[in-house]
């Protein structure tokens, strides 16, 4: 016969182990807002089976973690930075940037440039790209749609965030394994709906600006 003591606590010990369990799993749900933890269904990912390698992007404009300069803003000349990358790894056939605002008040990150089909072979983006959706500079790249519902709403638009705290701007490269076929134009959910699978290599950029 099993004492009613000793039932008792193992049931209690069992609940207890539940809950523990179930506080851990939830811990470990990925964040639905933080694509870079896959908690997206939008999030690029690498070929299955396989984990990005991480490419080196680089500004002469800003270091990381640095504020843009005020030419590369709104406020400014609002012209492009140029933008580097090198470790680009064997089997690249384009790569992809994409630069965005995740301290924006809206609910998703305020895209400031999306620009995609750059060749394998460039090691970079010279400043001032016009804002144009096909570019003869890198050859054959194209550009999509920045967050802007007015104005210039192909290309690169500089950082113009709300007056108070600094902004964190991404510039983030992504190396592929495929040629994208999509068109000039396109927005950041569509690159990256493109780009599911393809990833082989990554990295980025990170630049503030406060006004």
């Amino acid at each position: 016969m099993i004492h009613k003591t000793s039932f008792g606590f193992a049931i209690w010990t069992a609940a207890v182990a539940v809950s523990a369990c179930a506080a851990l799993c939830n811990g470990c749900q990925p964040d639905p807002r933080d694509p870079q933890r896959g908690g997206s269904d939008l999030s690029p990912s690498a070929p299955k089976g396989a984990t990005p390698m991480k490419l080196t992007v680089t500004s002469t404009a800003f270091l990381e973690g640095q504020p843009i300069p005020k030419k590369y803003s709104g406020e400014g000349q609002d012209v492009s930075p140029p933008i580097a990358w090198a470790d680009i790894p064997n089997g690249v056939r384009e790569l992809a940037l994409i630069c965005d605002d995740p301290d924006a008040p809206t609910p998703e990150p305020w895209v400031h440039w999306v620009i995609c089909k750059i060749p394998a072979g460039s090691n970079g983006l010279p400043e001032g790209l016009p804002r144009t959706p096909r570019l003869t500079v890198p050859v054959g790249a194209v550009q999509g749609r920045n967050s802007w519902s007015s104005g210039d709403a192909i290309g690169y638009r500089g950082p113009m965030p709300p007056p108070g705290r600094p902004h964190h701007y991404h510039f983030s490269v992504y190396a592929l394994d495929f040629e994208l076929s999509v068109e000039p134009g396109l927005d950041k959910k569509t690159l990256w709906k493109a780009m599911q699978g393809h990833i082989l290599a990554e990295g980025r950029l990170t630049g503030t600006y406060q006004r």
